[in-house]
């Protein structure tokens, strides 16, 4: 009975499992000409499994119901809301994928599968109370993301970020297991509850040295300072389908993986690891400001874009409450929206040839241009800026909020001072957008899909979205309560 209760509560990770095989099968038997058919049936089985978590997270689930395998899984609201995001996002970066790789003759169905197997690590990371269990999630996912950084295997660039990622994803899964192995060693087991049981009262050093090493090793997977220095290459060098795809879902899964670890296995050292989250998030978006300003290669300022938002979210942690963590859930899902729209207006950039254009001065005077590009990459900007009334300002608002009401005032004036620095390079787009002689480098045709998923973005992102905002701010409850209640 224990068996079959826990095997409906990965029901979900199951159907992606079997169907990632399934197509591995019909990809080597029939080949290439199948990847659009593979595409479509990896976005359909991601599409089933958001729907089969859907009902845990709208019922708020949590609690020993959810717990499987004997807690080595969950399967509560927390979980669900990430991977509802995961699982959206992927869907997303599907969608946009082919055109771009078609113009270089290079869609192949391999991209579709790697994408699904990288989710299931990712449902296994946001899902796990062991050591052991998440572990094994995001390794799954690393290796399906070292091979898709490096999937223009002509691409120098491409191959040079595989490279750079693998390499210094190999020195982060050491750092993390030599810290997972410190906690074991001090603490006597690997699950979340027996940790957090064993981390009561006084620490000793080497529990702390395993906890410093544990969130190192996550730092590398949330690219936050100083943690973050594959960032930037990788974003860049990857075909940009693929940034889409790190700088979205993969974040999502590593930050709740993060907020799992933090508060539950480490709940009870609140005070030991706040000072290092503090310190991550302060820096990330300090050093995410300032590194983007010099930038010239949009990806390039997109992946210091990404460093500085992960620190606006660990404020949100930092905080160490319910509604800290409901905060952080807000500004994820609406980081997630603005990046997908971000990153589906670089992929419109390409000139008559198709040819990708990502420097600001292919963009200059674009609003002359191309119009509707234009406006819906100044929204995003402004949103990712903060500026009222764009809903990025709500994302903000709402973890600066839990930080002051969790006595953390000096973190948030720091945060908010601090964002006004982000707001110049975002602001740079719209100037060479709107104000620069335009250059008419643009001129490739977009896809039907890449607009509605750019309108749409700008569409939520837009004032509009604030109607859908005490609807998120109650599943975000729903999942913020569920993992305090796990813990």
């Amino acid at each position: 009975m224990e068996l079959h209760s826990s095997l409906t509560l990965v029901l979900p990770e199951i159907v992606i499992a079997i169907s990632a095989l399934l197509l591995v099968l019909v990809t080597a038997y029939v080949g290439d000409k199948t990847a659009r058919l593979v595409s479509i049936l990896a976005a359909t089985t991601l599409g089933t499994a958001a729907v089969m978590v859907a009902p845990a997270l709208f019922e708020g689930a949590a609690g020993p119901d959810t717990v499987a395998f004997n807690g080595q899984f969950y399967a509560d609201s927390f979980a669900s809301f990430a991977k509802i995001l995961i699982y959206l996002a992927a869907i997303a970066c599907l969608l946009i994928a082919p055109s771009f790789f078609n113009r270089l003759s290079a869609f192949k169905p391999e991209y579709p599968v790697l994408i699904l197997l990288a989710t299931l690590g990712m449902s296994v990371m946001v899902s796990a109370g062991d050591l052991i269990t998440l572990y094994i999630g995001l390794e799954l996912n690393s290796l399906a993301a070292y091979v898709l950084a490096s999937f223009l295997r002509n691409d120098t660039r491409s191959a040079e970020a595989g490279l750079k990622y693998f390499v210094l994803g190999a020195l982060a899964s050491g750092i993390l297991l030599y810290g997972m192995s410190l906690v074991y060693g001090f603490t006597g087991t690997t699950s979340f509850e027996g940790v957090r049981a064993a981390l009561t009262g006084e620490m000793s050093t080497g529990a702390l040295f395993g906890v410093i090493f544990v969130l190192a090793g996550l730092a590398f997977k949330i690219s936050a300072v100083p943690f973050h220095m594959w960032t930037p290459d990788v974003y860049e060098g990857a075909p940009t389908p693929v940034t889409t795809f790190f700088a979205t879902a993969p974040k999502v899964a590593a930050i709740a993986l993060t907020a799992r670890v933090t508060l539950d296995a480490f709940g009870n050292q609140a005070d030991a690891w706040r000072q290092i989250v503090i310190f991550a998030a302060l820096a990330s978006i300090v050093l995410g400001a300032l590194g983007a300003i010099g930038q010239n290669n949009l990806k390039r300022l997109l992946a210091y874009s990404s460093i500085n938002n992960v620190g606006f979210i660990l404020i949100g942690l930092a905080a160490a409450t319910v509604a800290g963590l409901g905060a952080m859930l807000t500004y994820l899902a609406i980081y997630v929206v603005m990046s997908l729209g971000s990153f589906v207006a670089l992929l419109m950039l390409r000139d008559a040839e198709g040819v990708p254009l990502e420097t600001f001065d292919d963009i200059a005077g674009l609003s002359t241009t191309r119009p509707a590009i234009a406006w819906c990459l100044l929204l995003l900007m402004f949103s990712l800026a903060g500026i009222p009334p764009l809903l990025g300002f709500w994302g903000k608002f709402v973890v600066f909020q839990a930080a002051v009401e969790a006595d953390l005032v000096v973190l948030a004036a720091i945060g908010i001072a601090a964002s006004v620095i982000g707001a110049f390079y975002y602001i740079k787009f719209v100037k060479v957008m709107f104000f620069d002689d335009a250059v008419d480098r643009v001129q490739g045709k977009s896809d039907a899909g890449h607009w509605v998923l750019l309108v749409l973005s700008a569409v939520i992102i837009s004032p509009l979205g604030y109607l859908a905002m005490r609807w998120l701010g109650g599943l975000t409850d729903n999942a913020a309560a569920a993992l305090f209640l796990a813990s």
